[in-house]
């Protein structure tokens, strides 16, 4: 075989070319119990203190009384724990931890009391009739379930790792979607079953003392047969890993035991070293190993080696291949580019940086529009066609195609200057009455809210539009956008509350005291969450379907809507600058959390 010394070499060179998706995959894996579960020690406690370890026993008698029937006395004991954490938190001043308001404050005191478990237990003890039967339900379904996520996701997340893996050996581009490739070419379950018998046939031969050892060797490299060719039958996956691995199971040993220092060394730092090289440098190795074990079969031609067939995920597809296969891509970006019209000067800039479109009339903005949609279904491709990411137009199985309805949705378009603001009436509209909603469900009454004497907020109608242009740049990478779309409304929502208590004297509109995690009461982890996800809504569904609506409506008569609440919104400014909307529900939050904390 190749020393030992080539296979970490050439591990090192991916390593280094690939180091933030080998990390994070293997991370991954540790995280749900895939493997290097051991890496992930620095995590977890080892002692609990005293005043946690206190309430956890509370919360235990309280899950037990439950179980028991002692329904009553279970409920006391976890609202009981609730007052004594809350008056807590009050005592130390842990403002930023408020547990007295909010889903965030709901979720995280049902888990940390018990109330939730308690809950449940009373429902299925009400609805059963019988507290030894529910616990016995309790503990089948919890197995159950664990199994169910062991299956579908543990055990079968090792083939995924081993595909981006052995993809980043050739290519310089691994995209992140390669996390889902068993989902996409609908081979999920499959893979899970071949594991699964894998694993089964492992624990059976694990009751030997021979077997323990010899068949975690003979059965290593099927994860890396599936990453290839999740087509293979799962006994002809496990024999070809038999075959490729007879008479290289000491040498395997020896490659692993090479690693001694690198655990030693992940034992002292308790699993950071682990966590940030040694795991994924494993990883590849035993990949370069794979490799080598995978050319020595086809050279000695052994029995099912023709199964992995996967060409092009060892070796780049010719230039004229590529060309080849995607010569109808290739055409279209070529025809989209030579007609693509692109905006100059004033309309260059808002175009590309704010994705404002200022066409001069609504056939040139859909043509726009159109050209654009088309481009970015085609960008997908140019890696692939450049030779930077593996092919999968050349795989034995073709992913799975994109549903044609979420493609009429271009959120990358372009919006025009009076879209833009009759989004922004209906945002703000649709916020005012979000939160009128919300003080309704909460508190049982009708309050007009906002300082404005209209029914709008403009806060929402600033944020969305904010997000459509500001983080226009943003929208082909979706984290990248949910991130920035908390931070950005989060830091309108702040000096919002700054610039009203300043100009009226110290009132407040909101105060998030009592919610979890919240900055001086005017934001709060809860809002930021609602803020993101409404975001994404927006920026991917919601505004692309509002301005096609937008654009079905005679231009003539939006403009002039448009300019009529313009005036009014306006107006409604002026106005409530000497008389703002004012008093209880609305300004006045010092009843309101009173209220909450009693």
């Amino acid at each position: 075989m190749e020393t030992r010394k080539k296979l970490k070499k050439k591990a090192r060179q991916n390593l280094k070319k690939h180091y933030p998706i080998f990390m994070v995959a293997c991370v991954i894996a540790a995280f749900i119990g895939s493997e290097f579960i051991s890496s992930l020690s620095v995590t977890k406690l080892k002692t609990l203190p005293e005043s946690i370890a206190i309430e956890k026993t509370k919360v235990d008698k309280a899950v037990q009384d439950a179980l028991n029937g002692s329904v009553e006395e279970s409920k006391k004991e976890t609202n009981q724990l609730k007052e004594e954490i809350i008056k807590k938190d009050e005592e130390n001043k842990t403002k930023i931890l408020g547990r007295s308001r909010g889903v965030f404050a709901m979720i995280i005191n049902g888990l940390s009391t018990g109330s939730i478990y308690v809950t449940f237990i009373t429902g299925m003890n009400s609805i059963i009739g019988h507290p030894n039967i529910t616990s016995i339900i309790l503990i089948a379904a919890s197995l159950l379930l664990s199994f169910i996520i062991w299956f579908f996701l543990c055990n079968m997340y090792q083939v995924i790792t081993r595909r981006i893996f052995l993809e980043g050996r050739i290519y310089q581009k691994v995209p992140m979607q390669r996390f889902l490739f068993l989902l996409r070419i609908k081979r999920w379950c499959r893979t899970s079953w071949t594991m699964f018998v894998t694993s089964a046939f492992y624990s059976l031969w694990s009751l030997t003392i021979v077997g323990i050892i010899i068949k975690r060797y003979s059965y290593i490299l099927v994860p890396y047969i599936v990453a290839e060719n999740p087509n293979i039958k799962t006994l002809e996956a496990i024999t070809l890993s038999r075959r490729m691995m007879n008479g290289h199971k000491w040498e395997c040993f020896k490659l692993e035991l090479s690693y001694l220092g690198w655990m030693i060394l992940g034992g002292f730092t308790l699993g950071i070293t682990e966590v940030l090289y040694s795991n994924p440098y494993k990883v590849a190795t035993m990949t370069e190993y794979f490799v080598y074990l995978r050319e020595e079969g086809k050279n000695k031609k052994l029995p099912g080696i023709d199964a992995l067939n996967d060409t092009y995920l060892y070796e780049k597809a010719p230039k004229e291949k590529l060309e080849e296969g995607y010569a109808d891509i290739i055409e279209a970006l070529k025809q989209s580019e030579s007609k693509e019209k692109k905006p100059q000067g004033l309309k260059k800039g808002l175009a590309e940086f704010l994705g404002i479109s200022l066409a001069s009339d609504t056939k040139e903005a859909e043509q726009i529009e159109q050209q654009e949609r088309k481009i970015l279904r085609l960008e997908i491709f140019k890696n692939s066609i450049r030779g930077k990411e593996y092919p999968m137009r050349f795989f034995t199985i073709s992913e799975r195609n994109q549903r044609p309805k979420l493609d009429t949705i271009n959120y990358m378009r372009k919006y025009s200057i009076w879209s833009l603001l009759a989004m922004f009436f209906i945002f703000a509209i649709i916020g005012w009455m979000w939160e009128v909603m919300l003080h309704i469900i909460a508190d049982g009454q009708f309050v007009k809210r906002g300082v404005l004497q209209g029914p709008w907020l403009p806060i929402y109608g600033y944020g969305g539009i904010l997000i459509l242009t500001v983080l226009n740049k943003f929208r082909s990478k979706p984290l990248l956008q949910f991130i920035s779309a908390i931070t950005l409304c989060g830091t309108i929502e702040y000096f919002a509350s700054v610039y009203l208590e300043y100009i009226y004297h110290g009132k407040k509109w909101w105060d998030y005291s009592g919610y979890f995690l919240n900055l001086n009461g005017r934001i709060c982890a809860e809002g930021l969450l609602v803020f993101g996800l409404g975001g994404i809504a927006v920026v991917y569904i919601i505004a692309p379907l509002l301005d096609n609506i937008l654009k079905k409506i005679n231009q003539k008569k939006l403009k002039i809507v448009c300019c009529i609440l313009l005036i009014l919104f306006i107006a409604d400014n002026i106005y409530s600058t000497k008389i703002p909307n004012e008093g209880k529900g609305i300004s006045d939050y010092q009843m309101i959390v009173l209220k909450h904390k009693k």
